[in-house]
């Protein structure tokens, strides 16, 4: 009887997460080191440049275990993020549109990699982005990663 307790707890917990999105923020002014373990006694893994967004993944204490963008996981305090939004194009020679349209007129063409900011969350499969250079436009959501 337990164990179908536990089992039936844990469908729901999984259920439910599965319908939540996912948290993003953005390393802030300065690199962001990521660890092994939620101490800066552990191992330093990567540095992640600043803009860069970062998927959270769980919190502990002042701690936070985050995925990037090729889905390494590793630990970072949660003070040197931002909760300003940055997107990471996925594909070289992406096309960012003046309008959410395969036919807009194209604003500028971004390569793999390339950090843009969010400006607006997808709507209708299109997320409006700044190019830090000033420009903006829309991209196709499933184009980027950080949404």
């Amino acid at each position: 009887m337990t164990v179908t307790r536990l089992i039936i707890g844990a469908v729901l917990t999984l259920a439910a997460g599965a319908g939540c999105a996912a948290d993003f923020k953005t390393v802030g002014a300065a690199p962001a080191v990521l660890y092994d373990a939620p101490s800066t006694k552990g191992h330093k893994l990567f540095i992640v440049p600043r803009g860069a967004p970062l998927e959270i993944v769980l919190a502990y204490g002042e701690w936070v275990k985050v995925r990037d963008v090729s889905g390494d996981t590793a630990w970072t305090p949660l003070r040197g993020l931002s909760a300003k939004r940055n997107v990471v194009i996925r594909a070289a020679n992406t096309k960012v549109r003046s309008a959410e349209d395969e036919t807009s007129t194209v604003v500028f063409i971004a390569d793999k990699g390339v950090l843009l900011e969010l400006v607006e969350p997808g709507a209708n499969g299109w997320t409006r982005v700044r190019h830090r250079d000033g420009l903006t436009g829309f991209v196709r959501s499933s184009e980027i990663w950080g949404l």
